[in-house]
């Protein structure tokens, strides 16, 4: 059995809202995508926190965790991730407690640092008080006790919540937060789907620092990876257009909607856009089978993940389906796609 065979697939959403869609349409194509990851046997499926963004429809996420987890029936749920900035940690314990006790044994609670929006907006969800990075290893502490057996004298307790305790991972794209889960002993996820420079830097600072707890006995590294599968290589960078046109939006700050792949979109920009696209783009894996066979054993032989968590943002939803099960025949007979 290959490497990649023992890899666990997973899926990330940012239930993108397409150019000419509605939310109400986003959010029915992110339960359907669900629902065939979970028959494609994959591990789990995550919705990412975003606020004041025209084109992503996933800020609510503990609301949208309920919805993908009440439609499906064993894929585990969660966040990746709530943006623990923006919450007092007691809400969230309540909300992802509540969610536990609906689906027990399916929810996950993925946390970043960063507030994952701007200022003005961040003001917005937290009012009288602004929360900084300094503060998130002090609330994820918080949290972990919130969801814990409540212990003798406590006095505040998370109701429902207490007891639950909802597997904590966190969440990065620097140092900072591979270092805090080695520390704690608990399983790390790194953003590489969008800041894939520190990929193998902060996978070896986890791996070297940590400690294991009441909760995981050795590390488990979950990365993010770009993937758009098609029957050929053609055919996927054709449809990788429409990621291409939401990463320049994103660094040329035009965000927007979804927008349908343009044929030879790339050869159409400057030699610095295409550049930045690559490097935003870099650990990505676009192409037919066999492409992407070899793209997802490179990675796992580079990073030794357990876990690959893809994001997909394929403009037709069919074809964001078939990208999945292209990807998950590859897992599957790894040899018989080459």
């Amino acid at each position: 059995m290959s490497a990649l065979s023992r890899t666990a697939f997973s899926m990330l959403d940012l239930v993108a809202v397409r150019e000419g869609g509605s939310v109400a349409d986003a959010l029915a194509i992110a339960l359907k995508t669900a629902r065939r990851a979970e028959a494609l046997g994959f591990k789990r499926y995550w919705l990412a926190e975003h606020h004041n963004m025209e084109g992503i429809a996933s800020s609510a996420t503990a609301v949208l965790v309920g919805y993908v987890a009440g439609g499906t029936q064993r894929i585990r749920v969660g966040s990746g991730g709530v943006m623990l900035p923006n919450h007092a940690p007691l809400v969230v314990a309540e909300a992802f407690g509540t969610l536990a006790e609906l689906y027990p044994g399916r929810i996950d609670l993925g946390l970043g640092r960063a507030p994952g929006t701007d200022p003005a907006t961040m003001r917005a969800l937290r009012r009288d008080r602004t929360e900084s990075v300094e503060d998130f290893p002090a609330d994820v502490l918080e949290l972990q006790r919130l969801l814990a057996p409540p212990a003798p004298g406590q006095r505040l307790i998370a109701t429902p919540g207490a007891g639950t305790q909802v597997p904590i991972w966190l969440l990065g794209s620097s140092l900072f937060s591979a270092q805090l889960a080695a520390e704690r002993g608990l399983p790390y996820a790194f953003a590489s789907h969008f800041a894939p420079r520190l990929l193998l830097q902060a996978i070896e600072l986890y791996r070297a620092r940590f400690r294991p707890s009441a909760t995981l006995a050795a590390p488990y590294v979950t990365i993010g990876v770009p993937m758009i599968a098609a029957p050929t290589d053609a055919e996927a960078q054709f449809l990788a257009s429409s990621t291409y046109q939401r990463v320049l939006g994103i660094l040329t700050g035009q965000r927007g909607k979804l927008r349908p792949p343009v044929e030879g979109f790339m050869q159409r920009l400057q030699p610095q856009e295409r550049a930045a696209i690559a490097d935003f783009l870099a650990i990505a894996v676009i192409g037919g089978p066999d492409t992407v066979r070899q793209g997802l054993e490179s990675l796992v032989e580079q990073t030794g993940a357990d876990e690959l968590m893809f994001v997909s943002d394929v403009f037709d939803p069919a074809l964001r389906l078939r990208s999945l099960e292209i990807a998950a025949q590859v897992r599957a007979a790894p040899l018989a796609a080459a």
